[in-house]
């Protein structure tokens, strides 16, 4: 959940009981917006124009729905990962990559979650299945005070994005995918 800035502010946190954090949002009686749902992550980039600036270009698609979102580098307040961050709704994710592969842009990464949103309050919590394992995001104003009454400790918070998290885990299985994606 951006701010009115367009500023993304996110704590996240890795190896995560998904079951045990679910019973902990009911009992802070926390709104869950929907089933998981599967999401597909495409990364893009030019030349290495964006990631080597700390920026990223994503297409995602899930449930039905594709977004664009360009994200700027990130920062850090305390524990809380700072990231402007811009996004748009596309109708069709094949036709938007075909044009923004037109403009030079082609796909540098790939990434998979199945993913399932909760909200307290003004907070966004995810609960991310991953290949490499589960994590819970929590983003908005209030990240880090919802993620202390859920019983993370901020200060253990991951600092790594997803792709980051990847190249680390690439570096101690080699012989995994080349993508962070589910095994088909």
């Amino acid at each position: 959940m951006r701010s009115k800035d367009n500023f993304e502010r996110e704590i996240k946190f890795q190896g995560v009981e998904l079951e045990k954090l679910r019973e902990r949002l009911l009992d802070l009686e926390a709104e869950r917006v929907g089933p998981p749902a599967f999401e597909d992550n495409w990364i893009l980039d030019r030349g290495d124009e964006l990631l080597s600036g700390g920026k990223i270009l994503r297409l995602r698609t899930d449930a039905g729905r594709a977004r664009l979102t360009l994200k700027g580098p990130m920062q850090f307040e305390g524990n809380i990962k700072v990231r402007q961050e811009f996004e748009v709704v596309i109708e069709d994710a094949e036709e938007a990559r075909a044009l923004l592969e037109g403009l030079g842009y082609h796909v540098v990464r790939r990434y998979q979650k199945m993913r399932e949103e909760w909200h307290l309050g003004g907070v966004t919590i995810a609960l991310d299945h991953t290949p490499i394992g589960d994590f819970a995001e929590f983003e908005g104003d209030g990240a880090e005070t919802v993620a202390k009454r859920c019983g993370f400790d901020p200060d253990k918070a991951e600092k790594r994005s997803y792709l980051r998290l990847y190249e680390d885990y690439l570096k101690k299985h080699p012989d995994a995918p080349p993508e962070m994606v589910f095994r088909q």
